[in-house]
């Protein structure tokens, strides 16, 4: 079977991502859904009949959507910012429909020429096409000055306008899709800093590029899997919306997350056991043998999906982890920790808490665990965690 070229690389112009939002024939018509409460239980939303639209009400909040919690009925974070947010979860949903597309493989090996190349961190073809949605609609939007992009060597100046700096993971988990293993897109969003505007253009998108976390305004991901889920924090706690594909709207399913203070589950490649400090091995040792400060045995689970293996570790507890220096603390380890913390748990690099590190490199590096706050603050007094070799492997 051959499959026409498209001519562009994202969708055709006239392609339509979401059926329009249907009419339902029964005036009555009543829909429940079942919405985790606090991350250990599980609830009732009834949906109402509105216009003919069918809305989730969460009852207790009166919020329904995204919008409705950002907007001036529910946190109203203020005009520029739920545009903003408009544009970001428009983006994620074409980055959806690309990932769950059979011809996903064949769009990105066309705009990459066929060339995917070996190594593990050069941008797949799928992020770059990730990448490039994200950009356009923050563009847009118009409320953005500065993206960056772990995708970009530099940051992108946008708007002088814009009042706010967007950092990115367009696509993090990007070469388990063709086994159809969950991946997700990472956003964080800070104000854009005044103050450096005199400063020549690359260099202050730079430096707004590389605000501390503690700085951070929303932090949020999405992940691609059985569902979408938009998670996000406004600095108020941690909520989720589930994108209900019969309206297009992303809705409230999960509100106010609050991560379990112990888990039982740890997160991490274990294949690379051999290599860890003795610290970190002793305190995986430790705890699957139920002898830790917890008296159960701890379970690994472990996806080698960054935001996969996080949104269950947000859900159930326990931790998550990448003990090299691997992850971005721009990209990826900020946002993440902001939201953690959001929901009562910790973000470390096994010594420090993350939000307290100031970036000092757009790409910089750094080991993260992320989970339960008891679970990484015994981790941490095992004093020698961080892993600082990593013979036999690629970079």
């Amino acid at each position: 079977m051959q499959i026409q070229s498209l001519t562009s690389p994202f969708f055709h112009s006239k392609t339509t991502l979401f059926p329009p939002k249907p009419h339902f024939p029964s005036p009555n018509n009543l829909l429940f859904r079942q919405r985790m409460a606090s991350g250990s239980g599980f609830g009732l939303v009834r949906s109402e009949k509105v216009s003919s639209l069918t809305v989730l009400d969460d009852g207790a909040n009166g919020f329904s959507t995204l919008m409705d919690y950002a907007g001036k009925g529910g946190l109203n974070v203020g005009d520029d910012l739920v545009v903003l947010l408009y544009h970001i979860q428009y983006a994620c949903k074409r980055i959806a429909s690309l990932v769950a597309s059979p011809f996903n493989s064949s769009l990105g090996k066309q705009i990459a020429g066929g060339n995917i190349g070996s190594d593990r961190d050069a941008p797949k073809p799928l992020d770059t096409v990730s990448n490039e949605i994200i950009l356009s609609s923050l563009q847009h939007s118009g409320k953005v000055a500065v993206m960056a992009s772990e995708e970009d060597d530099s940051s992108v100046w946008i708007n002088a306008d814009g009042p706010f700096v967007v950092v990115t993971d367009p696509l993090d988990g990007s070469r388990n899709i063709d086994a159809s293993i969950p991946t997700g897109t990472i956003f964080g969003i800070y104000r854009r800093l005044v103050e450096l505007d005199h400063l020549p253009e690359e260099e202050k998108a730079l430096l707004n590029s590389l605000q501390s976390g503690s700085r951070l305004i929303v932090a949020g991901y999405v992940l691609y899997s059985s569902a979408t889920i938009f998670c996000a924090s406004f600095g108020s706690g941690t909520h989720a919306f589930t994108l209900d594909h019969s309206t297009g709207d992303f809705v409230l399913t999960h509100p106010n997350i609050k991560i379990p203070p112990r888990g039982q589950i740890y997160s991490v490649n274990d294949a690379r056991y051999f290599d860890w400090p003795e610290g970190l091995r002793k305190y995986i040792d430790t705890v699957r043998q139920g002898k830790g400060k917890y008296p159960k045995k701890y379970s690994a689970r472990y996806i080698c999906s960054l935001v996969a293996d996080f949104h269950r570790t947000l859900l159930y507890g326990g931790v998550a982890m990448n003990p090299r220096d691997h992850l971005r603390l721009v990209y990826e380890a900020n946002p993440l920790s902001f939201l953690v913390e959001q929901a009562g748990g910790k973000g470390s690099d096994g010594k420090s808490r993350i939000l307290s590190i100031q970036p000092v490199k757009l790409h910089q590096r750094l080991p993260l665990f992320l989970g339960s706050s008891e679970d990484v603050e015994e981790l941490e007094s095992y004093g020698d965690v961080q892993q600082k070799v990593n013979p036999g492997y690629e970079v």
